[in-house]
């Protein structure tokens, strides 16, 4: 695979609004948004912001005072909350997903972790996903993304046409199969789907999202119409009518392809930092390199539509 630098081909820079400052973060997409306290704008300042995250496809706000409830509100202006495939939220506040690792866990795998779209085994995958950091490590636990509508725009013409063509396989898969084999069943995401290892057929709620759906390859935004690859080393896991030993080469270059340097950015959670990201538009991660410290974030996720 080459390895593709930065021509300028493309451009993060920000535009000028009235309403709000965006100052870009990388080359190839993220931005910070400055100037507002995200839980009292008023409509044109959120056409700025919805704007500014279609162009970016991550933004973050830094300083902001969020509760439960502001940051449900918030989310609410981007459309209905989706379906959470793994948390069930907090106590009055059952779309506000909790992320939480306390300081004396340890684990070979932490939720989130593993370049990945958001839940795309749904038939309808969410659209938008916001996450508030409370609690952050002085060091680690920071979250990169990936530019996948930028991967497909730097692709040979040949190669978008045949890619155009293709349906993927989203499923849970490999994710159930590397839980149940290093993590201790326990209360978190992560943990609750390890526990299946020893109890027996597969719930159906899981074994559905094992079985996951088939969506376009190539997926065109509803609102910007800009293309990019839906695709990622997670969840990804076949091509419908290939066979595997087919499907695996091609799936190796699409994931080494979207998370290439020159396409991704990275954020240094502070507290009070919030964060969203068109999981239409970008991949991400989360790093497991924070043991010892505690980190507490929640999560909010926005309904989608049927990929297309």
């Amino acid at each position: 695979m080459s390895i593709i630098h930065p021509t300028g081909k493309f451009d993060n820079g920000a535009k000028e609004y009235r309403h709000i400052e965006a100052v870009p973060l990388a080359a190839a997409m993220g931005a910070e948004i400055r100037g507002v306290q995200a839980a009292a704008i008023d409509d044109a300042t959120f056409a700025e912001i919805e704007d500014a995250l279609f162009r970016h496809k991550m933004i973050y706000f830094r300083d902001q005072e969020m509760t439960h409830g502001d940051q449900e509100v918030f989310s609410r202006r981007f459309g209905p909350f989706a379906e959470d495939a793994y948390t069930k939220g907090i106590e009055g506040h059952v779309n506000v997903q909790p992320l939480i690792k306390e300081a004396d866990v340890t684990s070979a795998m932490v939720f989130g972790s593993g370049w990945h779209t958001d839940s795309p085994f749904l038939a309808q995958p969410p659209a938008i996903s916001l996450l508030y950091g409370v609690d952050v490590p002085p060091y680690g636990g920071d979250t990169q993304w990936a530019n996948s509508a930028l991967a497909y725009r730097m692709l040979s013409d040949k190669m978008q046409a045949i890619l155009e063509t293709l349906n993927v396989h989203m499923s849970m898969k490999n994710v159930l199969a590397t839980a149940q084999q290093s993590v201790a069943p326990d209360d978190s995401p992560i943990g609750r789907i390890a526990a299946t290892r020893d109890a027996g057929p597969l719930p159906e709620e899981i074994a559905k999202k094992v079985r996951g759906n088939y969506h376009p390859l190539v997926r065109t935004h509803p609102k910007s119409r800009e293309k990019a690859l839906y695709c990622d080393k997670t969840y990804a896991v076949g091509f419908e009518g290939m066979y595997d030993d087919e499907a695996r080469p091609l799936l190796q270059f699409l994931g080494d392809h979207i998370t290439q340097p020159a396409f991704t950015c990275r954020l240094r959670w502070k507290p009070k930092t919030l964060a969203l990201w068109d999981n239409r538009l970008c991949v991400h991660q989360a790093f497991n390199d924070y043991d010892g410290f505690r980190r507490e974030l929640y999560r909010t996720t926005i309904a989608g539509e049927t990929p297309g």
